[in-house]
């Protein structure tokens, strides 16, 4: 029993003494991470000098997506893609993924302990062997090892660095998908509401001209009009009729999209709500251009990898300097049970190596400049995404003040096309014109009243892509 505990307690001082080398101070070469200077505008393009007057805490992009998107159906659609989306739950894979990684990569900074054991035993015929073995043959051994690299150049910790900042790229990217599908569902939501009023129109409009048809038929028959007025009533009517199928097509392969986003079969998906195409609020708030760098994950993940690539020139510095390898290893044996833990057959040792590279035909230089030559290429990805992300707010203010412009005026024309249509018709009716006037103001009516539901669309959309502009979405 006393050779037993002998021998753990020689063990455990061999795995003492090498622990104790942790102790001993290191430093991690390469480069500290320094942001890259950005100078961001005062003001955003297009927001006009409301912009310049907004509170800088106030933002669209800070408020939660449920009360910018406030139609309690399409609510309902976002919490359900965000609960089975396939995509988002691709990305949170990859962030565990990442977050393994870590873990593998930080375990190279600490010992690696084993303990082991052989055991034999042999039956052998007698006399086989004269009395030189005796028979049966026992024997045994158990073993305790450890084996650790010193990190003295902060290799390791560098590599765990670089595996950190990639785990924090793949949180952002996940917070960017999540964004992203907030968007998905809003705007194909939307579509589907543009595309329903767009089919109430070809429905009214072939009912309508379903009665202009059967009264030019009548006065056909009467004598009182040509055979090409029907001909173009006729006209008229397909027209309309042969919109209606292909609406209804977007319709259902919108629906097949939404569902998608929702990881469900191809079907239905409820869209009835009226006010889905109603203008935007006017004068969002849009916070300052520099609060973009901090909101908009998209930046946040090409800042992390960055800072991985950073890391990786400590990696590649720190191939340049020695290596020291520590091992120890202690065990015991014997060919019973009993004197197993005997000290007479237990055998300790230590060993230690150190290398130091002296020529590999430039390749650790080259790997060195390689870490360089890549983040420098993130650097320029860094400040490209964040001149993108205030070209992205810049676009989507313009266009909430020029779609809210094209909306108005097409409601002008859309007025104006009614009321030449009903005129056209009185005079129709009256004799005092021909059926090719009602044809043409009754079709460009039809036009102008699908292009406004376009242009209510399209106004409808800017606050969405505002919205994801500003980074607003993945909170």
């Amino acid at each position: 029993m006393r050779s037993t505990e002998t021998f753990w307690m020689r063990g455990s001082l061999v795995l003492a003494s090498a622990l104790c080398v942790l102790s001993l101070p290191g430093c991690n070469v390469g480069p500290k991470y320094v942001r890259p200077q950005i100078t961001a505008p005062l003001a955003y393009r297009g927001a006009g000098d409301t912009a310049v007057a907004s509170d800088a805490k106030n933002s669209l992009g800070d408020q939660q997506w449920a009360d910018v998107f406030r139609e309690p159906e399409l609510q309902q659609l976002i919490r359900a893609a965000l609960a089975n989306n396939y995509d988002l739950r691709i990305a949170a894979q990859r962030v565990l993924e990442a977050s393994a990684q870590v873990r593998i990569t930080r375990s190279q900074q600490f010992p690696q302990i084993t303990v082991g054991g052989t055991g034999v035993g042999a039956q052998f015929p007698s006399g086989s062997f004269g009395n030189s073995i005796e028979s049966p043959l026992t024997a045994g051994s158990i073993n305790l090892s450890a084996a650790w690299t010193p990190d003295f150049w902060g290799l390791y910790r560098r590599q765990t660095e670089a595996a950190r900042d990639q785990m924090l790229a793949q949180t952002w990217a996940q917070r960017a998908v999540r964004m992203s599908l907030v968007q998905q569902v809003t705007t194909t939501y939307i579509e589907l509401r543009a595309l329903d009023r767009q089919l109430e129109i070809a429905q009214q409009a072939t009912k309508v001209r379903q009665d202009s048809v059967g009264l030019t038929r009548t006065l056909e028959q009467g004598g009182d009009a040509p055979l090409s007025d029907v001909r173009q009533a006729e006209q008229l009517l397909y027209t309309a009729t042969s919109q209606i199928p292909q609406i209804e097509q977007q319709i259902q392969q919108d629906e097949n999209a939404m569902r998608l986003l929702l990881a469900q079969d191809p079907g239905k998906v409820a869209h009835t709500n009226p006010n889905a195409l109603a203008p935007p609020p006017a004068d969002l708030p849009t916070g300052l251009p520099s609060q973009l760098l901090e909101r908009r994950p998209d930046i946040q993940q090409a800042e992390a990898q960055l800072m991985a690539a950073n890391a990786q020139i400590g990696v590649a510095r720190a191939q340049f300097f020695p290596q020291l390898a520590i091992s120890a290893s202690g065990g015991t044996g014997g060919n019973t049970i009993a004197n197993l833990f005997d000290t007479s057959g237990e055998t300790v040792y230590g060993l230690g190596t150190l290398t130091q590279p002296l020529f590999e035909g430039g390749k650790l230089r080259g790997q060195l400049q390689l870490s360089k030559r890549q983040k420098d290429e993130l650097v320029l990805n860094y400040q490209k995404t964040i001149l993108s992300a205030f070209r992205d707010v810049s676009n989507a203010l313009i266009a909430v003040n020029k779609q809210r412009s094209t909306r108005e005026e097409q409601e002008k024309l859309v007025a104006a096309a009614e009321d030449a249509t009903r005129l056209a018709r009185i005079r129709y009716r009256g004799g005092a014109t021909s059926y090719l006037e009602v044809l043409t103001t009754d079709s460009n009516l039809f036009t102008a009243q699908l292009n406004l539901t376009t242009a209510q669309q399209n106004e409808a959309l800017t606050l969405v892509q505002l919205y994801g502009a500003l980074g607003g979405g993945w909170q």
